[in-house]
């Protein structure tokens, strides 16, 4: 059992985690019920913006820490969003990976530089407490080369790391393995579609606890539509927006990921608005909701080809979780493939559930998503001296 600190550092804001008693190896980590212990938890926000804010990340890691307890600490486990081909796993952090992370600042522009910051201020603040860094796309290194890869100039992608990534890997690790517990079975051995729809979404196809297809690909622009990114468009959309509209590259890039998704169908990018308006009869807003179902049907019904045999489809994350209009129309029509959701589950009961009839074929689940226990149990896992990715850790 480890107490593991969970830093998510942003580029304004900070999250973290304290967990105590949290175990190493491949068994589902749960909150509670004799699960890991969450000692502490809160968000820095404002950080480097007038107004009372901390002036920067060492200040905002310093309130944290001043505000628990870190007696007895294991180690640091830290969410880095992009980890590229190099890191497919959970990496115990020196200054040579550190270089590495670094290195990979332009495929994540946005999300490294502000991870490295976390990163970089606790390894100076506890010396001696191995730091992990867990990464988005780490989940997704399983991917076989056919789906990782882009039908463009073969050296061309190489030498520019084109290729599919995938994100969201630690909420989609989760919840499959989750999956697979509720169903009473051995992760290896079950096959699941995850569903992660929040103001950023995406699906995964999951064989055997392996990511084998996901929508979202070198970026986190492509595949469902989302709250402000448009999600799998046309390249020529793109083309026409450069040499017609005369958009600029930066312009573009703001449009497909700020204001595009649902927030450029309706002006609205919360799906609670959205169904508001929908219910009330604006048919801007009935057109984002059949475009947004649509998609998500499309990918059900392709990785669903594509495992060949399917055990569950799991729903989770913001919408996903709490929008029961959008579960049922994302599985309308699939009866035929085993796949059915009942109305009463799936409006009327709360907390890690089937939402399915029992006689379904095709178990559908909503479970709620813990990324942080998720970065807390893979660090475990790494720092357990008898786990086989255990380092070799000084002294």
């Amino acid at each position: 059992m480890s107490r593991i600190l969970v830093v998510n550092s942003g580029s304004s804001s900070l999250k973290y985690r304290l967990y105590d008693g949290v175990d190493a190896g491949d068994e589902t980590p749960v909150d509670g019920a004799g699960g890991p212990v969450v000692l502490a938890r809160g968000t820095v926000e404002r950080i480097g913006e007038p107004g009372g804010g901390p002036a920067n990340h060492e200040s905002a890691i310093r309130q944290v820490l001043d505000r628990i307890d870190l007696t007895g600490l294991t180690g640091v486990g830290h969410r880095v969003v992009h980890g590229g081909q190099r890191f497919a796993e959970p990496t115990l952090v020196d200054d040579e990976v550190f270089g590495e992370i670094t290195d990979l600042v332009p495929l994540a522009p946005l999300h490294n530089p502000a991870n490295l910051a976390g990163i970089a201020v606790t390894r100076q603040l506890l010396p001696g407490v191995p730091q992990v860094a867990v990464f988005d796309t780490a989940f997704h290194r399983t991917l076989p080369e056919a789906a990782a890869t882009y039908a463009i100039d073969a050296e061309t992608a190489r030498r520019y790391d084109i290729r599919r990534y995938g994100f969201h890997g630690t909420s989609h690790a989760y919840v499959s393995r989750r999956t697979a517990a509720l169903l009473g079975r051995p992760y290896g051995q079950v096959n699941t579609i995850t569903l992660h729809l929040g103001n950023g979404a995406s699906a995964c196809a999951v064989a055997g606890g392996r990511s084998v297809a996901t929508s979202m690909g070198m970026g986190p622009l492509e595949g469902l539509v989302m709250g402000t990114r448009s999600g799998d468009l046309d390249p020529t959309v793109i083309m026409q927006l450069r040499r017609v509209a005369g958009l600029s590259v930066d312009e573009i890039d703001d449009l497909l990921n700020h204001r595009s998704g649902l927030y450029g169908l309706t002006g609205a990018n919360d799906m609670r608005e959205v169904l508001r308006r929908r219910e009330a009869g604006d048919p801007a807003a009935e057109l984002a909701f059949q475009v947004y179902c649509q998609r998500i049907r499309f990918y059900v019904g392709g990785y669903y080809a594509l495992l060949g045999r399917l055990d569950a489809i799991t729903f989770t994350a913001g919408v996903g979780e709490h929008a029961a209009p959008v579960r049922a129309a994302a599985l309308e029509n699939l009866n035929h493939l085993g796949i059915t959701i009942d109305p009463d589950r799936n409006t009327t009961q709360s907390g890690d559930r089937p939402i399915s009839p029992d006689t379904s074929r095709t178990p559908v689940y909503v479970i709620t998503t813990n990324e942080e226990l998720e970065i807390a149990h893979q660090t475990a896992t790494l720092l357990t001296p008898q786990s086989p990715r255990s380092p070799r850790l000084p002294g």
